[in-house]
């Protein structure tokens, strides 16, 4: 009898273990402005003193506990902070039209935190004609670049262009007319990223 009762009460108890580190995980996110979702479980797990490494949650489990933090802790502001960026995005977009901008990451999802980036993805065969037109432009900015990864076990490194609008980080990834056209995997749920043109972006 005792054997069954251990069997059937360790999934309880390995699933309570992974909201428990969902949920601060989410609040390190949400609050203390942590991006990279693998550094905030290792964090919640040491936060929480539990052993490392056992019992993690997947990201779409953070992204979901995230979405509940945000409604539960900041669903007043929030409305206000995703209308705040998204007006942000249009204006950035607009002004890189001929890069033919598109908009990726959690101002799509709607999952945003006072800390959240605008993250665009610029097409220029010369990635260096971005950077003549933000000069050209008199916008400040940093390069630097980003591994990306895509299907079939495939990275890349894309150069990206990173500038300050209102306090803001805007994240420019810039790909090839031919790159382009294959959205890398996202590292919340390793699907294809959502892309949102500036028309669409308009309309949200």
């Amino acid at each position: 009898m005792s054997g069954p009762r251990r069997s059937a009460s360790h999934p309880h108890g390995a699933g309570e273990i992974r909201q428990r580190i969902s949920r601060e995980a989410a609040r390190l996110i949400a609050e203390e402005g942590i991006k990279d979702f693998h550094l905030a479980k290792r964090k919640a797990t040491a936060r929480l003193n539990l052993p490392e490494g056992q019992h993690l949650p997947s990201n779409p489990e953070i992204e979901q506990a995230l979405a509940e933090h945000l409604q539960l802790f900041h669903a007043r502001e929030l409305p206000e902070t995703l209308r705040r960026l998204r007006r942000l995005a249009v204006e950035v977009m607009r002004l890189l039209e001929r890069f033919e901008p598109r908009l990726v990451g959690s101002l799509l999802t709607g999952h945003v935190t006072r800390f959240s980036e605008i993250q665009l993805h610029l097409t220029s065969d010369t990635p260096e004609l971005v950077a003549f037109f933000l000069q050209d432009q008199g916008i400040a900015y940093e390069q630097t670049s980003k591994r990306l990864r895509f299907g079939g076990e495939r990275s890349e490194l894309v150069p990206v262009y990173s500038l300050l609008v209102e306090d803001t980080v805007v994240e420019i990834s810039v790909f090839t007319s031919t790159a382009v056209r294959e959205a890398p995997l996202s590292p919340v749920n390793n699907r294809p990223m959502r892309r949102a043109g500036l028309k669409e972006v308009e309309a949200l």
